[in-house]
């Protein structure tokens, strides 16, 4: 029996093509998601690591020390993504002039090609990681997109958000610059 010619290789890859979706579709979290804490433990430490950046300079995380950081993993083919940008960008620009540090993690493969055309459109002066190995994404554990750990300025993960937020509201804004070192006051 000639499969192609029968249909029943259309449906299978009509099914292929649905299951692809709907991981593409899990892997996006529209609806934020605050990590759960056990109120006695300690923030853990955030693993360290070492990317490029769109500019082609090398971002080590523990050179940060003594900085608020927000590290955002996100891909461009994910709409929550696209959507929080604008309200990243806006954060960044409250928090200019503070040891603040908002950092972008784009995990796609052919990132270095699929940001430049998204930041055409959508243009930020926050600082984009390219992870396409997977391996800081992996040490973070990230499964959903966009991912957000707060790291504190003694290199603690103090927060965890999973999906897109406005990232400009007065209560995150607020949360920030809490976290500040009281010199940056």
């Amino acid at each position: 029996m000639d499969v192609w010619r029968s249909g029943a290789g259309v449906k299978n890859v009509g099914h292929v093509l649905l299951w692809l979706a709907v991981v593409l579709l899990c892997a996006c979290s529209s609806e934020p998601e605050q990590s759960q804490k056990d109120a006695t433990a300690q923030p853990a430490l955030a693993p360290d690591f070492e990317l490029s950046s769109l500019q082609g300079k090398t971002v080590r995380l523990s050179e940060l020390r003594g900085k608020v950081v927000v590290l955002n993993f996100w891909a461009t083919w994910c709409p929550p993504c696209r959507e929080e940008v604008p309200s990243m960008q806006q954060l960044h620009g409250m928090m200019s002039g503070t040891e603040f540090v908002m950092l972008a993690v784009n995990i796609e493969q052919d990132g270095r090609k699929t940001v430049p055309v998204f930041l055409q459109k959508n243009p930020v002066d926050f600082t984009i990681l390219f992870d396409e190995s997977g391996q800081v994404r992996k040490s973070y554990g990230v499964a959903k997109y966009p991912e957000t750990f707060i790291i504190d300025p003694q290199g603690r993960i103090v927060e965890k958000v999973i999906g897109g937020i406005n990232w400009s509201q007065p209560r995150v804004v607020e949360f920030m610059r809490r976290l500040l070192p009281e010199s940056a006051d």
